[in-house]
């Protein structure tokens, strides 16, 4: 039987890891990208058998990209499907933060999304399916996250006008929009902010989150994978909301 291929930016923690060892647990080959070599390898190590591959570096850099092309095409030759989970985040005051931070924020969301979706669909002569792990903040605001919510609700409608793009080629683009979810991210300052008093007086304690907790890794993985696979073939251009019921209290 031919592997399914997909690769997964992002991969080495948090949502793009738990994606990884989803979609190779499925019996796809695996193709991770992220900055954190380290922690890359590691996380191939973790994947049942299948011909995985590594490609280190900056999604949002030409020469990551000319190199994914190139062990594509020499491991692989197909794609079918891409999941981006790569991104940045910084809590900074607008007014403070230093224009080169702002740039780096777009430059790895916005223009990674664009060359890696660019990378992929080269590779996705018989269809495909792209999914975007953006943000809830793509569609509401919090205090000192600006540059990280204007990014996130881009790349939303980067999603959508993609769908359009590519849908004469059978390659669905969707993206999915987490709320609080435990990873790495949430760290600040060494601590996990869904662990402090203010969360839990916030959003457990006042019945803003629904479910009373934060999401995990997988859950998220989980609905990657669905949008992935045949029971999707439907869907495009769309933003998933997967926030524990958040967005419906505000």
């Amino acid at each position: 039987m031919i592997r399914k291929k997909v690769i997964i930016t992002g991969a080495a923690s948090g949502i793009g890891r738990a994606t990884a060892i989803r979609f190779a647990n499925e019996g796809y080959d695996v193709c991770l990208n992220d900055i954190q070599t380290d922690k890359l390898k590691e996380v191939k190590d973790e994947l049942p058998q299948g011909n995985h591959l590594l490609l280190p570096g900056n999604y949002a850099e030409k020469k990551t990209i000319l190199q994914g092309e190139k062990i594509i095409n020499q491991s692989w030759g197909s794609v079918n499907a891409l999941i981006n989970c790569a991104g940045l985040f910084e809590k900074t005051n607008p007014m403070e933060m230093e224009i080169d931070r702002w740039r780096s924020t777009f430059d790895c969301m916005l223009n990674g999304c664009l060359l890696m979706t660019r990378l992929a669909v080269k590779f996705m002569d018989k269809g495909g399916r792209i999914v975007h792990v953006t943000s809830i903040h793509g569609s509401r605001s919090e205090m000192h996250a600006s540059s990280y919510s204007m990014a996130k609700a881009a790349i939303n409608q980067y999603c959508r006008s993609m769908a359009l793009e590519l849908a004469d080629r059978n390659i669905l683009v969707n993206a999915i929009a987490p709320g609080f979810v435990n990873t790495p991210m949430s760290i600040v300052e060494g601590q996990s902010e869904l662990d402090s008093a203010w969360f839990k007086d916030n959003y457990i304690n006042n019945q803003h989150l629904p479910l009373r907790r934060a999401g995990n890794p997988d859950e998220i993985a989980g609905v990657a994978f669905f949008l992935a696979g045949k029971d999707a073939s439907y869907i495009t251009g769309q933003v998933i909301t997967v926030d524990g019921g958040l967005t419906i209290t505000f």
